[in-house]
């Protein structure tokens, strides 16, 4: 992930200072995820993907499929019964306070995220801001219990909860519970080209 974040904000002429002052983070952190040697949170990454107008799939996996198929493409598609994905070869990317992504397509799909999430003990999608992007999402809690964040309400979910709602929403999802957290977690028509993202605090989460 560093090394396409960082030919990312290279092409738009970033400097590491200018992209940090625009995310409100440190340029040390920038740094660090770029070196490798640091993970940025949920929020800080949906942020840096909405200010370079990339997706995360550019970010996190290089199978990204940029477009949508062709019609031959789609037609070839048809052909197939299904497209599986077998446990132990998804995609997964760890990311800062907690948080684990397994991506449960077979390749990067536009605008779509399909994800197995895990938030460990104190795990969250940010230390103390908020997030907001485009598109709408849904959650299934499979065991654990996770707190949903929406603008000035909290939601508790246990297993077998699911929860919906516009991402547009300040959000945040953490694990305030004593066990791990797994759910699963679907997120439509988050497009950085239309996406105004953000982190709503200063931290450097």
């Amino acid at each position: 992930m560093g090394g396409r974040l960082r030919q990312a904000r290279r092409s738009r002429g970033l400097s590491l200072r200018e992209l940090s002052q625009r995310l409100g983070v440190s340029a040390s952190l920038i740094s660090q995820v770029e070196t490798g040697r640091a993970n940025p949170s949920v929020s800080t990454l949906y942020a840096i993907a909405a200010e370079l107008d990339v997706s995360l799939d550019e970010l996190l996996f290089e199978d990204r499929r940029s477009q949508l198929p062709s019609r031959a493409e789609a037609r070839a598609s048809r052909s197939v019964a299904y497209m599986l994905q077998p446990r132990e070869t998804r995609k997964r990317i760890r990311l800062a306070s907690g948080v684990t992504w397994d991506r449960l397509t077979t390749t990067s799909e536009p605008e779509t995220e399909f994800l197995y999430v895990t938030y460990e003990v104190g795990g969250a999608s940010s230390h103390d801001g908020f997030q907001r992007h485009s598109g709408h999402e849904w959650g299934y809690v499979i065991d654990g219990i996770l707190d949903v964040h929406i603008a000035f309400e909290v939601v508790t979910l246990r297993p077998g909860d699911a929860i919906s709602f516009d991402s547009t929403m300040p959000h945040r999802l953490a694990n305030n519970g004593d066990v791990p957290v797994h759910a699963i977690w679907f997120v439509s028509g988050r497009s950085p080209a239309i996406d105004s993202g953000g982190i709503a605090t200063t931290s450097e989460d």
